[in-house]
């Protein structure tokens, strides 16, 4: 593969297209085979490069004049804004002028994009959302973290299979660790979802099961694919981010509460900015929309340069290990049986 291309909607976000640009501006520094397309509103987005010192040919722009909000009704939306950065973004990748997509706009709209422009790989039921979250022990794969609120049985099972294939392939964990969301540790435990698809992952020969994890469990890090349906993984992380601003809100107030507890925090300084590091999703890039049949990615609404870059490069790191490949071989082999 000569190079990876990837189609940026600029527009979308809380901190386009400002920050968007230059989250492509250091990718293109950081990768190599990268190309970066970018695509809003054309005057805005050049007025952002014009900041910065870059590769002119590998980062062009391509004019988009609307854009989707985070308020409006995804479907009627994507159906009617035909020149938004998201569907022309999504149109690029259809037309394999672009190989991945990358977004911090409305999630709806991505989903809606996703299987209306790109389409679904053969056989796949459901394209779930799949995020790295922070753990003890590095990041685990939260799957589905907000695709698809109500699931099946064989979704899940699915779910797992393309969760695995990600996790070894990208973030390169060697036979990862399968655990299903559950309220106990139990086999007999768990809602009717829950109690159906565990003997299915248990018997599938293609992952490396482990059972149920208890939400308490997931920062500790032991399972490396979380299994879940949209709704539970959803509310798993948004209490995720917010617990973990609020502790942070917590520790910095005690820490300046005295003149003496304020010196030890400077003394600290250093160690703890490492330490929280691990803790920063930013690091770990966007939730990428698997079964798709090429890369969608959706970062936070909030997300800021380093995240943007971080996710676009995840794109380059999933084309070049092959992952929808990898995925349609092993959903085929479920056809075939």
């Amino acid at each position: 593969m000569d190079h990876v291309s990837v189609a940026v909607d600029a527009m979308g976000g809380d901190n386009a297209p400002g920050e968007i640009v230059k989250g492509a501006v250091l990718a293109v520094a950081k990768a190599e085979k990268l190309k970066v397309i970018l695509v809003g509103r054309e005057d805005s987005v050049n007025n952002e490069l014009a900041k910065y010192e870059y590769d002119k040919d590998r980062i062009t722009v391509v004019n988009a004049t609307e854009i989707i909000g985070f308020n409006e009704p995804p479907a009627v939306a994507v159906k009617s804004k035909k020149d938004s950065s998201i569907v022309v973004a999504m149109k690029l990748v259809k037309s394999g002028e672009a190989d991945a997509f990358v977004s911090a706009g409305s999630t709806g709209a991505i989903l809606v994009g996703g299987l209306g422009y790109i389409g679904r790989i053969k056989g796949v039921e459901r394209t779930p959302l799949a995020t790295v979250i922070p753990t003890e022990r590095g990041g685990s794969l939260l799957i589905d973290c907000g695709a698809n609120v109500d699931a099946r049985s064989s979704h899940l099972v699915q779910f797992a299979k393309m969760g695995s294939l990600y996790m070894e392939n990208v973030c390169k964990v060697s036979e990862p660790k399968v655990g299903i969301v559950n309220i106990g540790t139990e086999e007999e435990k768990g809602n009717a979802l829950v109690k159906e698809t565990f003997p299915l992952l248990k018997e599938c020969k293609s992952i490396n099961f482990c059972g149920s994890v208890e939400a308490r469990d997931i920062p500790k890090g032991e399972f490396d694919v979380i299994v879940c349906e949209g709704f539970v993984g959803n509310v798993i992380l948004k209490l995720y981010e917010g617990l973990a601003t609020t502790l942070m809100s917590k520790i910095k107030a005690g820490m300046m509460s005295t003149k003496l507890s304020a010196f030890g925090a400077l003394l600290s300084k250093k160690a703890l900015k490492t330490t929280l590091k691990d803790f920063d999703v930013s690091e770990y890039g966007g939730a990428p929309l698997l079964g798709l049949k090429s890369l969608a990615v959706k970062t936070h609404g909030s997300s800021k340069a380093v995240e943007i870059c971080n996710s676009i490069i995840q794109c380059v790191t999933f084309a070049e290990n092959n992952i929808n490949d990898k995925i349609k071989d092993s959903i085929s082999k479920e056809i075939d049986k």
